[in-house]
């Protein structure tokens, strides 16, 4: 007897637990020649603002040792051609999307998910709260436990969908933002988001990056992923949806037993496109070789069995 694999994140039925990270997928178009969607338990598309956003200036994306360090800025055509030109493709796909959604202020977040709400085809909104808010100097909104708090009860307030935030590991205590959102009415997190990272060209002398500051993500982060999952699982009541340098079904279960109850595959995606389908096989042959007919039975067990 195959074991179950479906998880529940916040009302949001996924038949796997394995979905794409924002940003490494597109808008699964881009994917879709290469693996049937419909085997996945969510996609996960990239993020997505009030008004069309160009993106930085290249160069946006280097390679570093055991991951990326990417600036692309949010490049996106606006929420309202996501709901015209891509949704009507994901709608032929019985799977989850799960839109990520950002903003300069906590007003454009509102109406981001307002417009999002009860659109077909949409199942949940990743909050993107590592964007830099304009009206108070650019500071992070995912650094600041009051700011992204407003942020998750602004979105709250303007939609009923279920409302993951994304968590910045670009602060001293994870927990504390994660308990902040929590309060706020988050229904699920996902973390990590990428860390904050810098390239220098020794023979030009100057940053590889144009915006010289980039997120780095990739195998290099997975540490820093599974130490946060840890700490935030023991201390929120909240579905995790864990990631950061999953390029095997080896890392999707070790965030798992660390406590994520889903995981996503990003920077992975650029390498192998395949690897979303090969980590959700190994997750499902990892359960029947260890004797486990439930996927969630081993949410958080090696803190479980720490504890005992």
């Amino acid at each position: 007897m195959n074991p179950n694999m479906s998880v529940n994140i916040a009302g949001m039925v996924m038949k796997n637990p394995v979905t794409t990270a924002s940003g490494t997928f597109g808008f699964g178009r881009e994917y879709a020649p290469y693996l049937d969607l419909n085997k996945l338990g969510a996609v996960t598309v990239k993020g997505t603002t009030l008004k069309p956003r160009a993106g930085n200036p290249p160069p946006r994306l280097v390679e570093t040792p055991a991951g990326i360090l990417n600036a692309i800025g949010l490049e996106n055509p606006g929420v309202d051609v996501f709901i015209k030109d891509a949704l009507p493709f994901l709608r032929r796909y019985q799977v989850p999307v799960i839109v990520n959604i950002a903003g300069n202020t906590v007003e454009d977040y509102g109406e981001v998910a307002a417009r999002l709400d009860k659109v077909s085809g949409v199942s949940a909104l990743e909050v993107n709260i590592s964007c830099p808010n304009v009206k108070k100097g650019g500071l992070a909104f995912g650094t600041d436990c009051r700011a992204a708090g407003e942020v998750i009860h602004t979105v709250k307030a303007h939609t009923s969908l279920p409302v993951i935030a994304k968590l910045s590991p670009n602060v001293t205590d994870i927990v504390t933002v994660a308990q902040a959102v929590q309060d706020a009415g988050a229904d699920a997190l996902s973390l990590i988001n990428t860390l904050l990272g810098m390239a220098i060209d020794i023979e030009k002398k100057k940053p590889v990056l144009a915006n010289t500051f980039g997120g780095l993500s990739g195998p290099a982060v997975k540490p820093v992923a599974v130490r946060m999952i840890w700490q935030v699982s023991q201390a929120v009541d909240l579905p995790i949806i864990g990631m950061g340098g999953v390029t095997s079904w080896r890392d999707a279960v070790e965030l798992m037993l660390a406590g994520a109850s889903a995981v996503a595959v990003g920077t992975a995606n650029f390498i192998n496109p395949r690897t979303v389908i090969e980590v959700i096989e190994g997750i499902e042959n990892y359960l029947v070789e260890n004797g486990f007919n439930d996927v969630n039975d081993i949410v958080g067990l090696a803190w479980k069995c720490r504890k005992q």
